[in-house]
């Protein structure tokens, strides 16, 4: 969406892992869609495991910025913890079922009572600090809470290297291009299907010799027929619609599959200002309630706290291009609350929480305000997949798999499955996505 004076995406941010390896990457490359930083030799080697470390500033709900030292030191934790929770991938024992659970135990083992003094306090310190960490692998996860997150599959996802870059002129660019290569009425937009019957034998008006096995009825009325239809609805659409969406219904054990896994919602809240408060390098604000603990049970009360689930935010570059506009993450169900509440209420909460963290009473509100709701839209309902618990990647290659199931039908591949959920270890990103349309076509062709 064109916001401020440049962009604001709404959906899909980076390209995650800016490589040779990552099929978004070289298309991009191919049509000259990203700045001269994200070509560099060494960006596209470095391991950064996802995300750069960008220059940030941590404020403390006390109102002032925490010590960069006592941030490092717990990031530094949380980060060889996140490293041993994947190395439980294919093992025969895992300690916990979740995630969560698992971090939780060694923070646990970790950050000792330590007695009297500044001494609890820096240990109260570093658990608020790790607190806030495990929000940002909620958003990285699109869940929840990473105690709904499978732990043994966890370590299945792959990051690919490179440093994580942004499309200067917006992540539509790169589909734009794309599109721009197929004829003319190729691709029909706002045409919302609301069933898909398949195992049929359908027939053209006035031509009975050609039979099709698939129809697909839209809610204005039309309807189309296929031989074969490649459905790419996000996950968490299959979840709440799969019964009535497919006539006749899947077989139980894709809707099994469908329920298994996870889908949650990850939301941004751009906040657009007439002057920065913030330091010209710094390019993250993070925060942290100094009184959190991931020992402790969060609040459920999302009317009084929902904010309290928010990141932090990324600082948009270049302001030239953006204006000084802050873009905030929250994950959960606190994200999901989030979107209930007007704009006008969230401008005014973001207003408070910044007043807070800055210990700035008359810190200026932000100009405009602009939020992502991908739970409430009736076609996403939620943001990406994740492995939960009771679930594997099995469950993904099962979302994957054509039907009819059998493979000597004498109409095989009526309806193929494509999209992030059907990508085995990229699910939950772009690439993933792509690669799961290619893998789908290139089924077709081989037919």
């Amino acid at each position: 969406l064109p916001a401020a004076q440049g962009l604001a995406e709404m959906g899909a941010h980076w390209i995650h892992g800016p490589s040779p390896g990552n099929p978004v990457f070289r298309l991009a490359t191919r049509y000259g869609l990203l700045g001269p930083e994200a070509a560099r030799e060494e960006n596209q080697q470095a391991e950064a495991g996802g995300h750069p470390p960008l220059p940030s500033i941590t404020y403390g709900s006390s109102g002032k910025a925490l010590s960069p030292q006592a941030v490092s030191k717990a990031h530094d934790l949380f980060d060889t913890l996140l490293a041993s929770a994947r190395a439980f991938w294919g093992s025969k024992e895992s300690p916990a079922p979740s995630v969560g659970q698992y971090l939780r135990a060694e923070i646990a083992r970790r950050v000792p009572a330590l007695a009297g003094g500044e001494e609890e306090d820096a240990q109260q310190l570093q658990l608020a600090i790790l607190a806030a960490c495990l929000k940002l692998e909620c958003c990285v996860s699109g869940t929840h809470s990473m105690d709904l997150v499978a732990l043994e599959p966890f370590g299945e996802y792959v990051s690919l290297p490179g440093l994580d870059c942004t499309f200067p002129g917006g992540y539509s660019s790169l589909p734009d291009r794309m599109l721009s290569a197929l004829p003319e009425g190729t691709i029909l937009l706002n045409k919302a299907v609301r069933t898909i019957r398949w195992r049929g034998s359908f027939h053209e008006e006035g031509d009975e010799a050609r039979d099709f096995p698939v129809r697909v009825e839209c809610e204005d009325g039309d309807a189309f027929l296929a031989d074969h239809v490649i459905v790419t609805v996000p996950l968490g659409f299959l979840k709440e619609r799969h019964q009535d969406f497919f006539q006749p219904p899947l077989p139980e054990w894709k809707a099994e599959a469908i329920r298994r896994l996870g889908f949650g919602t990850n939301n941004k809240i751009f906040l657009e200002f007439e002057q920065p408060f913030w330091e010209p390098h710094q390019q993250l604000l993070e925060v942290v309630w100094e009184d959190e603990s991931p020992l402790e049970e969060p609040s459920a009360d999302l009317e009084a706290n929902w904010f309290k689930k928010l990141i932090g935010f990324v600082v948009l570059q270049p302001p030239e291009q953006h204006g000084h506009v802050l873009c905030g993450f929250i994950a959960g169900k606190e994200s999901e609350y989030m979107e209930t509440l007007s704009e006008a209420e969230v401008l005014g909460t973001m207003t408070r929480v910044l007043r807070t963290l800055t210990g700035n009473p008359c810190l200026p509100a932000p100009r405009s305000v602009l939020r992502s709701q991908w739970h409430s839209a009736p076609y996403t309902r939620g943001s990406y997949s994740y492995v939960a618990i009771g679930s594997s990647g099995d469950d993904i290659d099962v979302l994957a798999q054509p039907l009819p199931e059998d493979p000597e039908d004498s109409r095989p591949l009526q309806l193929l499955f494509a999209g992030e959920a059907t990508h085995r270890t990229f699910y939950s990103t772009t690439h993933g996505a792509l690669l799961s349309g290619w893998r789908e076509a290139e089924r077709l062709n081989n037919l």
